[in-house]
C-alpha cells in the first residue's frame, strides 16, 4: 500500500483509468502516512478523513462508468488558505478560531469538480506572512529532507614491518549526515513538506512575494507561481490582494501542469481573474527548446549568496544550453529595489485587509469592558507576532503625511521594475532563469534569523 503513495499523479491516473488501483485503496494509503509521519512534520493541521473516503467511493463508482474527471480519485493536500465549506479554515491564526465557512473556494470547487480527493488542511505561516513556516499557531513544519555534509579527508600513509604498506596515502571523502531539523520555508511549507515526504499527490498553494516558489525550492518540489490572475483568489483569506496568487506544489513538472489546469479559470467572483482559455500545460512538457533564448540577469548574483547556489544556476544553464537554447545576459537595474518596494505594498495591503478581523461576528472573541476594548483584546491574543509587525508596518505607510513617501513611491518603483522584466521580454528574450531563493533550508529556531527580521525577509 506505501508503494501507491509514490506514485506521481499521472502515473496515478493511469493506474485508477486502467482500473489497476482504486480511488479508495490510494486514498487508505496516503491516511496511513499521515498517520504515521504527521505527528513529526506537523503538515496537516486538520485531517478529513471521512471526507476523503467518501469522495475516494465517488470516485471510484465514477470511474467505474467510465466517467472520471482530470484529477478522478486523486487525493490531494490543501493549504488553510483555501476556504472548504464546513471544514477548518483558520490561515493557521489564533483570530480565526473554530472558523468554518459555509462556502468553498473557486479553486478547490475546480478541483473537487474535476474529481480530486481532499485529504485535510495544511500547514502554513499564519496569514502566509513568513519565510520558514515559523510563524504558524499550530507550530512550525519541519522538512522532511535533512542536511548532510561532504568531507575530504587526507588519508596518512603508513607502515606495516618492513616495507608493507596498510595504506598509500591520498583522500577519501566521506558524507555526514546533520539531523537537525531544518525549516521547508514558506509561507505553503506545510503544501511544500507533504508532497515531499509522500502525505499527498500534490497540493495547494499561494505565492504573494514567493510562498510557492520557495518552499519548493527547500523541499526539492516543483512549485508554479502562475501569472497573476491565472487562478481565481475567491474564497482564498487574502494577505495582500494585488499580490496573491495560487498555484500548485507537485513532484514533478508534469504533475505541476495537471494540477494547474484544474485550478485556473475565469471567475465571475474575482474580477482580478483573466477571461481567457486555459491552455493544456501537460501538453507542452517535452517539447524542444532549441533557438530559446534564456535570459540570465546580472542583479541576481547577490551579495552573500552561497557558492552551491551559484554552482546549481550554473548547472541550470549548462542544460539549457545543452538543449539548444541560447543564453543571453541581461539586466534589470531596478532589481535592488524589488525588496523594498514589496515590504511597504505587501504590509499596506495586509492592515487592510486583516482589519476585519475584530471578534464580532467569527472568530475568536476576548470579552472586553466595552466593544472598543474587546476589539483591542481580541486582537492582540489573536495576532501572531509577524502579522502584528506587518501590521504596524502597514498602518504607518498608509498613515497621514507618510503614505506619499513610502506608499505611493513604492507603486511607482513596482511600475518601474515590471517595465524592466517588458523590456527584456520584447527585446526577444523567452524566458529568465534564476535562483528561487538565495540560500538553501535552514534550521528550526534558527538564531540568527529570529534576532534579526530583515534577515528572514531577505530570504524571500
Amino acid at each position: 500500500m506505501s508503494d501507491l503513495t509514490h506514485l506521481t499523479i499521472s502515473e496515478a491516473r493511469a493506474k485508477l483509468r486502467g482500473k489497476e488501483i482504486t480511488a479508495a485503496e490510494i486514498t487508505e494509503a496516503y491516511l496511513a502516512a499521515i498517520d504515521r509521519a504527521n505527528p513529526v512534520l506537523n503538515a496537516y493541521v486538520t485531517v478529513t478523513a471521512d471526507k476523503a473516503r467518501d469522495m475516494a467511493k465517488s470516485s471510484d463508482a465514477r470511474l467505474a462508468k467510465g466517467e472520471g474527471g482530470a484529477l478522478e480519485g486523486i487525493p490531494l493536500g490543501i493549504k488553510d488558505l483555501f476556504a472548504t465549506e464546513g471544514i477548518h479554515t483558520q490561515a493557521c491564526s489564533h483570530v480565526l478560531d473554530g472558523f468554518k465557512p459555509r462556502y468553498e473556494s473557486t479553486v478547490t470547487s475546480n478541483l473537487w469538480a474535476d474529481g480530486a480527493v481532499m485529504l485535510g488542511k495544511l500547514n502554513m505561516d499564519e496569514f502566509a506572512m513568513g519565510s520558514s513556516n515559523e510563524t504558524s499557531y499550530y507550530g512550525p513544519v519541519i522538512n522532511p529532507w535533512r542536511r548532510s555534509r561532504v568531507d575530504t579527508v587526507v588519508m596518512p600513509t603508513t607502515h606495516q614491518g618492513d616495507g608493507g604498506f596498510v595504506s598509500a596515502g591520498g583522500t577519501k571523502t566521506a558524507r555526514t549526515l546533520d539531523n537537525a531539523q531544518l525549516v521547508p520555508g514558506g509561507s505553503s511549507g506545510g503544501s511544500a513538506s507533504s508532497v515531499a515526504a509522500f502525505l499527498c499527490a500534490g497540493a495547494t498553494a499561494t505565492d504573494t512575494g514567493g510562498s510557492i516558489r520557495q518552499p519548493a525550492a527547500f523541499t526539492g518540489t516543483v512549485g508554479i507561481k502562475p501569472t497573476y490572475g491565472r487562478c481565481s483568489r475567491w474564497g482564498i483569506v487574502a494577505f495582500a490582494s494585488s499580490l496573491d496568487q495560487a498555484g500548485p506544489i507537485a513532484r514533478d513538472v508534469r504533475d505541476a501542469a495537471i494540477l494547474l489546469k484544474s485550478m485556473a479559470s475565469v471567475d465571475p467572483k474575482d474580477t482580478t481573474s483573466v477571461d481567457r482559455p486555459v491552455p493544456d500545460y501537460e501538453a507542452a512538457i517535452g517539447k524542444p527548446i532549441k533557438g530559446m533564448k534564456v535570459g540570465i540577469p546580472k542583479e541576481y548574483r547577490v551579495d552573500g549568496m552561497p557558492q552551491d547556489i551559484e554552482a546549481l544556476w550554473q548547472r541550470g544553464i549548462a542544460w539549457l544550453k545543452d538543449a539548444g537554447a541560447e543564453i543571453v545576459d541581461i539586466s534589470l537595474p531596478h532589481t535592488k529595489y524589488a525588496l523594498p518596494a514589496y515590504y511597504i505594498v505587501a504590509p499596506a495591503e495586509a492592515s487592510s485587509n486583516l482589519a476585519r478581523y475584530d471578534g464580532v461576528r467569527y472568530g475568536l472573541r476576548v470579552p472586553g469592558k466595552d466593544i472598543v476594548d474587546m476589539y483591542e483584546k481580541t486582537r492582540a491574543a489573536g495576532f501572531g507576532r509577524e502579522v502584528k509587525r506587518r501590521i504596524m508596518i502597514g498602518t504607518y505607510v498608509l498613515s497621514a503625511g507618510y503614505y506619499d513617501a513610502y506608499y505611493l513611491q513604492a507603486q511607482k518603483v513596482r511600475s518601474l521594475i515590471k517595465r524592466d522584466f517588458e523590456n527584456v521580454f520584447a527585446a526577444g528574450v523567452d524566458v529568465i532563469l534564476t535562483p528561487a531563493t538565495p540560500s538553501a533550508a535552514f534550521g528550526i529556531a534558527d538564531e540568527d534569523m529570529a534576532s534579526d527580521p530583515v534577515k528572514m525577509y531577505l530570504i524571500d
